[in-house]
């Protein structure tokens, strides 16, 4: 028996929230949605973990640069516009107001960054990165997508 997997798109996506906003069915779509938040809410404490294992000489602190990372962790489903779709984020919004970008340091998106060591402006060093973000997330990807293609399809059903 040979097993097979229909990967959907975000098309598929928008077209289903666009066709439940036309149906004006609310319970329908707060169902699909409850769906795709249970389906990626296992990433969110992954992803945080990943973070407080950051490597740091001196350890790991809530009230650190980590701990805010960790607490800017948010999942997002979002059924309307362009934007439909469910999303893992480390919000830097959500940062202390000189470190909104060091998500994107830390996961090597950006250049390393230089720092004065304890404020010290003496001395500086480079920051190198620890990715954390997309090895922790890839490998929960497949069984999260699988389950919002099932909610995709009963919903889809529902619809037609």
């Amino acid at each position: 028996m040979v097993a097979s997997l229909e990967l959907r798109t975000s098309k598929d996506l928008k077209r289903i929230a666009a066709e439940l906003r036309a149906m004006g069915d609310k319970q329908l779509k707060a169902e699909f949605s409850k769906e795709l938040r249970s389906a990626a809410k296992p990433m969110v404490p992954a992803v945080r973990r990943a973070i407080r294992q950051i490597p740091s000489k001196r350890g790991y602190r809530a009230d650190g640069l980590r701990g805010a990372m960790s607490r800017a962790v948010k999942l997002e489903v979002r059924m309307a516009g362009r934007d439909a779709g469910v999303r893992i984020r480390v919000d830097g919004r959500k940062m202390p107001d000189k470190a909104r970008a060091v998500q994107s340091y830390m996961e090597g998106l950006k250049k390393p960054w230089r720092h004065p060591v304890y404020g010290n402006r003496e001395v500086w060093v480079s920051q190198p990165a620890h990715p954390y973000f997309f090895r922790t997330v890839r490998p929960l990807g497949l069984a999260s997508r699988v389950q919002v293609n099932k909610a995709m399809d009963r919903v889809a059903r529902k619809i037609s």
